[in-house]
Order: structure tokens, then sequence, then C-alpha cells
């Protein structure tokens, strides 16, 4: 066995936020006792494992984010949203859908998507292109026929569609933009 992948394996289980015994780390013991075995396809499914583990953890931390539900309005947290992030390269993501009963609207929240790293140049310069920007609390967002997009810290995107934006901006006004910079950090 190598030197770097017991320390890498032995590291993660060690790790305070994992102290505890928990799925995760039972999965991390399983893959290092496949690889002390010989098993590398073993390995790579545990190891695979573990990781899609660590991320529905880190789903549910980024879904901290998502606003309440105003008054008169009801929330709902979708489960669904990193299934087609990995089709994109990866990363975090959340998503809640608000409703009132006429009206609905969803914000999303992705985290270290390379899409988003793409999207931060465009929006940081689109002002200067000319598109239409709102001001949401210290942000700036871009709106494109009522989609509103804004980029924290280059690395997360926060959308908002669906309703008029009159109605979504005093929901992404309750976010927490400088929490959510220390976000994955």
């Amino acid at each position: 066995m190598t030197r770097m992948f017991k320390i890498a394996v032995l590291a993660a289980l060690m790790a305070p936020t994992l102290a505890q015994a928990d799925e995760v780390t039972d999965t991390l013991q399983s893959a290092l006792k496949a690889y002390e075995e010989g098993d590398i396809t073993y390995t790579l499914e545990e190891l695979e494992y573990a990781k899609q583990l660590l991320q529905a953890m880190k789903t549910a931390d980024l879904a901290k984010f998502l606003p309440d539900a105003p008054d008169g309005w009801t929330r709902e947290v979708s489960t669904e949203m990193n299934a087609g992030l990995a089709m994109l390269g990866g990363g975090a993501g959340a998503e809640a859908t608000y409703t009132n009963g006429s009206d609905e609207f969803t914000i999303t929240i992705m985290a270290n998507n390379p899409m988003v790293g793409a999207l931060s140049g465009m929006l940081s310069n689109a002002a200067l292109m000319g598109m239409k920007l709102e001001r949401v609390g210290r942000m700036k967002y871009l709106n494109q026929d009522g989609e509103l997009s804004g980029i924290v810290d280059g690395r997360i995107l926060i959308q908002a569609d669906g309703a008029d934006v009159d109605v979504m901006i005093p929901v992404l006004e309750t976010i927490d933009a400088r929490a959510l910079e220390d976000f994955g950090r």
C-alpha cells in the first residue's frame, strides 16, 4: 500500500468533523481494508460512495443558506439538485421552491462548480456590457428577463426565477452573503 494513500485515508478518518463513527468513517475504513486486501475495484467503489456521502453533507450545509419562506408563502427544498451538478463538473447545490398558492419562484445556490467560475467573469462585467443589474443588499444581480443571478466570492452562484423581481428581491435580501463566502473553505 502506498504511504500517501494510507496517510490520506487516515487523515480523513481522524478529521474532527468525522471523529464519531458514522457511515462515512465506516465506508472509508472499508475502503482501506479492501485496499490492504488488494481489492482495488471495491476500494474505488467504497471511496466513491464515501464521496457521495460527504457531498450530501455539504449540500445539507449549503441548504441552510436558502431563505425561509416569506409570510403567506411555503418553501419546499429540493433534494435532487446534486445529481444534475455531477454532469456539470461537480460542486454543491441547493434549491428551494417558494409558493403562495398563485405565484411560485425558485432560488438556487450552486457552489464550487466550474460553470459558476465561468459565469463569474461575465457577471462581474455585466454593467460594462450594458446588461441590467439589480441591487440586492450589498450584492448586484444580473436581471435577464426576470431571472436574477448573483455571484458570491467568485465561486457561489445565487439564482432566483419564476416571479416578479419585486417579489424575489426581498427574499434574496435575507441570504447572508458574507457567511456564504465561508462555505466550503
